[in-house]
């Protein structure tokens, strides 16, 4: 075994779920997230991730989440008799990654046979897609983070003297559709970079028509960042994002049915009496991304608002919603 993989990350509330620590939770994550150990930083040099390159946040952040760090072989036996849907395997990019995920996806692969592996990565070869794929990766994630390649360049590209290019994160997505099959391949999209509402509705529908899923997450400023200072979204922006995606992705709309205004998203193409039915439901405000990912408190303290629900929304927090919908 690789000495990497004698240790792993965990989220706290995963390690809640596994009964690795004792803490008390308001939600439990559906998904057991996991993330590859590395003693240094990602040589990437994402603007707004703690692992980046250049950032002086606390190593064991990612966004506002806490993710310390367990034996590998622990993790397993707890796998073994946990009771989650999913396990996602979060990777930061550093030499001797790719060796890494062979082991900790053979075991994991070994320890829950039954449960569907999740790994979002960096653009990588072919060759590397479909050995994951045999290895027993069921879903690839590709996340892009921005909504134009613009942004893209601000925050992930060479105007942070990153590594990622938008044209080979889409080459990447392309890749894994042919190797992974249409509907088993994500991307992620952060709102609170600086884009307007019509822009994310463009992304979300490009991705929509490549049959990928867009995992929407908040901003969320980590202090060691460079955009620690860039305050979260505001909510109603968010929630009208997070409407127009499940529209989209369900295919109910396309954006093309969508009217907009300075960049501002003011009708859906739908009729009111059919808005407020999907909108009472509770489901575009709950969290999105690979089946049965919840991501508790992932962009939020518990203490709100709260961007993308872990839960069904209840009559009450449908009634807040509402309100925020319309709100700028």
């Amino acid at each position: 075994m690789l000495s990497n993989v004698l240790k792993i990350r965990v989220s706290l509330g995963t390690a809640a779920l596994l009964k690795l620590t004792r803490i008390k939770l308001l939600a439990y994550p559906t998904t057991a997230y996991l993330m590859t150990y590395t003693s240094g930083r990602c040589v990437a040099n994402c603007a707004f991730c703690p692992q980046a390159r250049e950032s002086k946040s606390d190593l064991k952040l990612l966004s506002r989440i806490s993710w310390p760090i367990y034996s590998f072989n622990q993790v397993c036996e707890a796998l073994e008799n946990g009771k989650m849907r999913r396990i996602c395997i979060q990777t930061i990019n550093y030499p001797g990654l790719f060796e890494d995920l062979q082991v900790i996806i053979d075991q994991i692969r070994r320890a829950a046979p039954q449960i569907p592996v999740s790994l979002p990565i960096h653009p990588i070869s072919e060759e590397k897609m479909r050995f994951l794929r045999d290895l027993g990766v069921e879903r690839l994630s590709i996340p892009f983070d921005a909504a134009t390649p613009q942004i893209f360049d601000e925050i992930k590209g060479k105007f942070v003297r990153g590594p990622y290019r938008w044209e080979n994160h889409m080459k990447a997505i392309k890749r894994a559709i042919k190797i992974f099959g249409d509907g088993k391949v994500s991307t992620h999209l952060i709102i609170g970079l600086g884009e307007t509402e019509e822009e994310a509705v463009n992304f979300i529908q490009e991705f929509s028509d490549l049959n990928v899923t867009v995992g929407l997450f908040a901003f969320t400023p980590i202090a060691g960042t460079k955009l620690e200072k860039l305050p979260p979204p505001p909510i109603g922006k968010y929630r009208r994002i997070q409407l127009a995606r499940y529209l989209i992705q369900n295919e109910i709309v396309r954006k093309e049915d969508m009217s907009f205004e300075k960049g501002k998203i003011v009708g859906f193409g739908l009729s009111n009496r059919e808005l407020e039915r999907i909108i009472e439901s509770g489901q575009p405000f709950r969290t999105s991304g690979c089946p049965n990912c919840n991501r508790p408190f992932y962009n939020e303290s518990p203490r709100g608002p709260i961007y993308n629900y872990p839960w069904k929304p209840s009559k009450k927090e449908v009634e807040k919603i509402k309100k925020e919908l319309d709100s700028l």
